[in-house]
């Protein structure tokens, strides 16, 4: 039968003729050399040329990779061979190897060698290590020296094909050839190494059409392949799959059973003559380079023929046609597995195959295990592999019932057998694509998908959709449908099928309409996938190990390359899955966590309890978020051990005493602020202070002191501030506390001397004089004519009207200012805006209750009356409990009056043209306009005042 295998192009890159192409075997890259002397790689999955060298203006027929190097090693008609980096695209070494045209060059796989042949009839060995010389010179052919290759098992050989029509075998050490291998009419343009260990085979291709396969022990040719109508140019042993492919100057490659040598396919690009091929260990991509460009195939699918049964813990796989075995049981109970590591399994060899197998599966209970490819299928016991039948299908599927399977034959045609025997053979309506087992037999056709009853071939439900995978959990009750970008979780519920078969209700000609219900669908590829309990574990396009629970994804772990999955084990609680290589690699995922998820799907929360204390503390934190996604916010708290986790439930559900210990544990401001932000939106003021403590929120501290009316607290906040260097907040604080005198130290030690002088003019003008003197003192260091445009009240005492009043009204308001006035009194407490303090001072003045005494001194007796007058005015009426408040800065606005009579003149060394009274509205202007707004006042910005004038209005040039 035939291999039937698929061929599909991968990249089509249209250039000037391809001499030499070759893979890359980590990066998705193709290396072609062309005929015009450039050489190009391309990204096959891209589709895009990453890198291009210009080697020179002759031909480049031969250019290999170097992986361990990072160079690309080509060879020329100019007789040079060239080695480039190909991540710098630098030269980094160039010579000349022969007298003739450069012809092909081999790479030793694990030596610092390469081969090269040329026209001169001369084959060479360069050592790179030790600066490119020659350590040998095959000679013996006698005609051109078209390509050499290295035995894939035993690197000391190779073979050489060469235009004196032979085939020669070399090896490294002795310049004379081993045999001579002589059968070709004309000369020998290609030849390669069969791979595998069974066959110690050769194929060559010559000018006479023909490719002859070639026992290299026995030296005799065991088989000729004939068919292409012109010259053989490029042959290969696939090292993966069992064929071999041909290239001719025809314009076709072919492909031929490696077993058999039946032509299994013809390919035919248009793109005129084959001149090279390249396969590479590990990979289905066949690269062929023709006269107008390179194309790029994938034969075959890459995913391994191996299978697992989960039950007795054995794996089991097909190699080429050899079939071999591994035992997880056999690395002992006490062996260290980690994440992701190869598992150091003991491979037995089970016997060779009497098909290329393409796929492999074990029946639910592992008695037997299923060979498919070919076109045929063999099944055999899985324990000694013994032939239990047989027959011809070009797809196998298991029932759920062990003893049941199915096979499609053709694209109309399915069968299905019981205990190895026919049972029934039947043909959908719209035909059979594809076949899927499980619990029920899926049809795949043109117009979508048909679930059918494996006991009377009912039809259950039809369904519009094309799926490549089907996975149905053990129960029976959930199946995934997985598309090419996307996978559908349905729900089957057996009752509703027998229910409407009996009376015959619901039941359309796509078969029982409510059989299934739609759960969920989730945009990713699935590459495979099997259930455990109501969770799908799947692997993605994007090498992923996920699982759905519930509408819920959760990753297990990330992937370096393409992995497989193989099975799951419960009793080991591991996912074990394997490469294409056949590494074999496990993954820890608990089987209680599992099971503890389904249970929250289902709703049953006493498993779910039960199920639980299993769960390691390490796995607690996931099923909490799972429970969080869920909206079991409460239970996530209780299981979480993560505290960042806790903290974040914690404050969603309002759990001030748990966020409050975790908040101490972690002592991170953030958490401290969020816990403030709580504690104050549910009232907890004590404890919205303490965060706001930790989490040094100065400006936070300040807002809830004066919303709760603490003036100690506001004073205790002042001073922590003028000790962190908190400007802002400690002026404010001050400020409200009514402590003028600290503000203007603030806003002096911080350098903001003309803010400092304002504030001084309005809250504390007897301070006026010192802060002039210091701006003056700074100005001057800028412009010393403009620090001697300040005027300072003392010496101009004309400029500053109402300035002995404002005096009188400071000294007068002291003693308010250091009182705490209750909150309670708040209603009888004339605001800001509705006071003048002036006037008060006049009058009380006036009625003798004040007495101004200029130099600020005042006996003790005096302020203690005073105090107590103040308390007499605002005295808190009995039984009051309320909080204490602030009470509001007091702003202390001096009137503008007219200079009185008594106004010192202004001294000699100073005149003026204008008037007093022009001057002194001339001098309210100014003050109107440079009036300062203390709310918007940032003293923590350091801006360089040196540099602003304020006063230019006032500098008049001499």
């Amino acid at each position: 039968m035939p291999l039937r295998l698929d061929i599909k192009r991968k990249l089509t890159a249209r250039s000037d003729r391809v001499k030499c192409v070759d893979l890359h075997p980590t990066e998705p890259w193709m290396l072609a050399s062309l005929y015009n002397g450039n050489v190009h790689v391309w990204n096959h999955e891209s589709q895009q040329l990453v890198k291009s060298f210009e080697v020179c203006d002759l031909p480049v027929r031969a250019a290999k990779f170097v992986p361990r190097k990072n160079w690309i090693v080509t060879g020329s008609d100019d007789m040079q061979v060239r080695v480039f980096n190909y991540n710098t695209l630098e030269r980094a070494h160039a010579f000349e190897a022969h007298s003739d045209y450069v012809r092909c060059i081999a790479v030793h796989p694990t030596q610092p060698y390469i081969l090269t042949s040329s026209d001169d009839m001369l084959i060479k060995l360069w050592n790179w290590e030790k600066q490119w010389s020659c350590q040998q010179v095959f000679e013996g052919h006698t005609h051109y020296v078209m390509q050499i290759v290295i035995n894939p098992k035993d690197n000391n050989t190779f073979a050489s094909a060469s235009l004196d029509r032979t085939v020669k075998v070399w090896q490294l050490g002795s310049s004379t050839p081993n045999f001579t291998l002589e059968g070709h009419e004309k000369g020998v343009n290609c030849v390669d190494y069969y791979h595998g260990g069974d066959k110690p085979y050769l194929i060559s291709g010559a000018d006479d059409r023909l490719v002859k396969i070639w026992d290299y022990q026995n030296k005799t040719c065991v088989q000729t392949l004939e068919g292409h109508a012109q010259n053989i140019s490029a042959v290969c042993f696939h090292p993966e799959l069992p064929i071999v492919l041909t290239g001719s100057e025809d314009g076709t490659v072919r492909i031929w059973h490696a077993g058999t040598y039946r032509l299994e396919s013809s390919l035919n690009y248009g793109l005129e003559r084959v001149w090279t091929i390249a396969c590479m260990r590990g990979s289905n991509n066949v690269s062929l380079g023709y006269d107008e460009g390179s194309i790029m195939v994938k034969v075959g699918r890459e995913e391994p023929a191996v299978s697992m049964d989960v039950n007795g813990g054995k794996i089991i796989w097909a190699k080429h046609s050899e079939v071999q075995q591994a035992n997880l049981k056999a690395m002992g109970e006490g062996a260290e597995i980690k994440d992701g590591e190869r598992l150091p399994l003991a491979v037995k060899d089970m016997g060779s195959c009497d098909i290329y197998p393409q796929t492999i599966a074990h029946n639910p209970n592992g008695r037997f295990v299923v060979v498919c490819g070919d076109g045929e299928y063999i099944i055999y016991t899985a324990m000694a592999l013994r032939n239990k039948a047989y027959g011809s299908a070009q797809e196998f599927v298991w029932a759920q019932d062990s003893s049941e399977y199915a096979t499609r034959e053709g694209s109309s045609t399915v069968k299905v057998f019981k205990n190895f025997k026919e049972k029934k053979a039947f043909k959908p309506e719209f035909g059979a694509e594809g076949i899927f087992g499980g619990f029920m037999l899926g049809v795949r056709s043109v117009t979508g998908l048909a679930f059918y009853d494996w006991e009377t071939l009912d039809l259950v439900r039809r369904i519009e959709i094309q799926p490549r995978h089907v996975f149905w959990s053990e129960s029976g009750e959930l199946v995934c449908l997985a598309t090419e970008d996307s996978y559908f979780i349905l729900r089957y519920d057996a009752n509703v099928v027998a229910k409407a078969n009996e009376t015959k209700t619901g039941v359309s000609e796509d078969g029982v309409e409510d059989a299934f219900e739609f759960l969920g669908e989730v945009h990713e590829t699935v590459r495979t996938g099997l259930w455990v309990g109501d969770c799908f574990i799947y692997t993605n396009g994007v090498n992923r190990i996920n699982y759905y629970v519930g509408g819920e994804i959760v990753t297990v772990s990330h992937l370096d390359r393409t992995m497989y999955l193989l099975g799951y084990v419960p009793g080991n609680n591991r996912l074990y899955l394997g490469d294409k290589e056949l590494n074999i690699v496990s993954y820890s995922l608990l089987l209680s966590v599992l099971e503890y998820q389904t249970a929250v799907m289902r709703a049953d929360f006493e498993t779910a309890d039960r199920v639980l204390p299993t769960i390691p503390k390490s796995q607690r934190t996931r099923v909490a978020h799972f429970l969080e996604k869920q909206g079991f916010k409460q239970q996530a708290l209780a299981v979480s051990t993560d505290p960042e986790h806790r903290f974040e439930l914690a404050l969603q559900l309002g759990e001030l005493e748990i966020a409050h210990t975790l908040a101490n544990e972690a002592a991170s401001q953030q958490k401290w602020r969020q816990l403030a932000e709580l504690a104050t939106s549910k009232g907890q003021l004590e404890l919205a202070q303490e965060c706001l403590h930790h989490a040094q929120d100065y400006g936070g501290l300040l807002l809830l002191a004066t919303s709760s009316g603490n003036a100690k607290m506001v004073k205790k906040l002042a001073e922590t501030c003028d000790g962190t260097g908190k400007n802002n907040v400690a002026f404010l604080s001050h400020f409200i506390l009514g402590d003028v005198e600290k503000c203007l130290d603030i806003l002096v030690a911080t350098d903001r001397l003309p803010e400092a002088a304002f504030f001084a003019r309005t809250y504390l003008p007897s301070k006026i004089s010192y802060v002039v003197g210091l701006w003056r003192e700074a100005l001057s260091k800028v412009s010393e004519k403009a620090g001697q445009s300040l005027a300072d009240p003392k010496d101009y005492e004309n400029l500053f009207p109402g300035l002995i009043d404002a005096l009188k009204t400071e000294q007068y308001l002291k003693a308010e200012r250091s009182k705490v006035i209750p909150a309670h009194m708040y209603t009888q407490i004339p605001m800001n805006h509705e006071r003048n303090p002036i006037e008060e001072m006049k009058a009380a003045e006036a009625a003798g209750k004040f007495h101004y005494v200029p130099e600020f001194v005042k006996d003790e007796d005096e302020d203690e009356d005073d105090e107590d007058d103040l308390t007499e005015k605002f005295e808190e009426p009995e039984g009051s409990n309320l909080p204490p408040v602030i009470l509001q800065p007091t702003l202390v606005i001096p009137t503008q009056a007219p200079p009185s009579a008594a106004t010192p003149p202004a001294p000699e060394k100073e005149t003026s043209s204008k008037s007093p009274l022009s001057l002194d509205a001339d001098i309210a202007a100014l003050e109107e306009e440079l009036e300062l707004d203390i709310d918007n006042l940032n003293i923590d910005d350091k801006i360089d005042n040196l540099d602003v004038n304020l006063d230019e209005d006032l500098l008049e040039d001499d």
